[in-house]
């Protein structure tokens, strides 16, 4: 039954991807707002659904120390496997804009997270209030970059041949359904496979859910990538990191501080070193490609290695 269920997640994640790739794609297009802005907020914020359920969850739980790890080893997951597996599928054009706006917000944010960590040892509700107001910051200015490239895009499009707004919301509403329910089978049937096989709680804690949250991201950046939609791709990775720091770990403290231990510290630490490798090797000709994605996705086995014997 297990392994029939682990079966239905896989395919609920990869048609609801399908579907939400379509819809995101066809509502940039229809509302004529770059398909970059879209995955910053639309699709990151739909494929970050698992994160916000397990970091709620554990908020309400009392068990918050999990949110720190969940959203973190998602971010790297992210990261290093999503972009490096799309960038290997179909080298990734970058634009200045990313390079130089979002990518450097998510890498500061990520450096905002060790400083309320290390001052205490626990993240409190008024730092997490503080995340969330950034998080609204970060939506506004989408918003606002969204109204001037509208602005900007004073070309007539035909829109008989697009598809129906109505559809669009539809075809992204019924993605990210899929998509959550996928995830969460594939996170529960795999975590109990692997306790058959005597894996213990906390090796499946580190890997199956970091990995099955993120699995949304991944399904949705390769079909992106497959249809040539990188900027979907790139906008899902960057906007579902910083959705994951400030919303989900806002949300989080907001219920329940947060302690924050030095396996956390390093992490996150983690965390902005492979940002910024790779953010140089996207600054190189503005393309992300096959063997940077590579060296990426090798960079990831090593530290699940490091977490492991961690």
């Amino acid at each position: 039954m297990q392994y029939l269920i682990l079966i239905a997640g896989f395919v609920l994640l990869i048609k609801g991807a399908d579907f939400f790739v379509d819809g995101s794609s066809g509502l940039a297009k229809r509302l004529r707002v770059p398909t970059m802005i879209i995955g910053l907020t639309v699709v990151a914020m739909g494929t970050s659904l698992p994160e916000t359920a397990v970091s709620v969850s554990a908020a309400l739980a009392g068990k918050n120390d999990l949110a720190v790890s969940n959203a973190v080893g998602s971010n790297i997951f992210n990261l290093m496997i999503v972009c490096g597996v799309s960038a290997i599928i179909a080298p990734m054009a970058i634009k200045k804009s990313t390079l130089f706006k979002e990518f450097p917000f998510s890498i500061i944010i990520s450096g905002l997270l060790i400083l309320f960590g290390v001052t205490g040892g626990i993240i409190n509700r008024w730092e997490g209030i503080l995340l969330m107001t950034l998080f609204i910051g970060f939506l506004l200015y989408t918003v606002f970059a969204a109204r001037r490239a509208r602005r900007a895009d004073d070309t007539e499009e035909d829109t008989k041949a697009l598809k129906p707004l109505w559809l669009c919301l539809i075809f992204i509403v019924g993605g990210a359904t899929a998509i959550a329910f996928g995830g969460r089978f594939v996170v529960d049937s795999a975590s109990k496979i692997a306790r058959s096989f005597g894996i213990s709680d906390n090796v499946i804690g580190m890997t199956i859910v970091a990995l099955g949250t993120s699995l949304p991201e991944l399904f949705t950046s390769i079909v992106a990538a497959k249809r040539g939609e990188t900027d979907i791709a790139l906008g899902n990775v960057i906007g579902s990191n910083i959705f994951n720091i400030l919303f989900v770990l806002g949300i989080a403290t907001t219920i329940s501080p947060i302690t924050f231990v030095t396996e956390n510290i390093i992490d996150c630490i983690a965390l902005i070193a492979m940002s910024l490798l790779t953010m140089v090797f996207c600054s190189t000709k503005l393309t992300l490609g096959r063997w940077e994605g590579a060296v990426m996705v090798t960079s990831y086995t090593a530290y699940i290695l490091y977490i492991t014997f961690r």
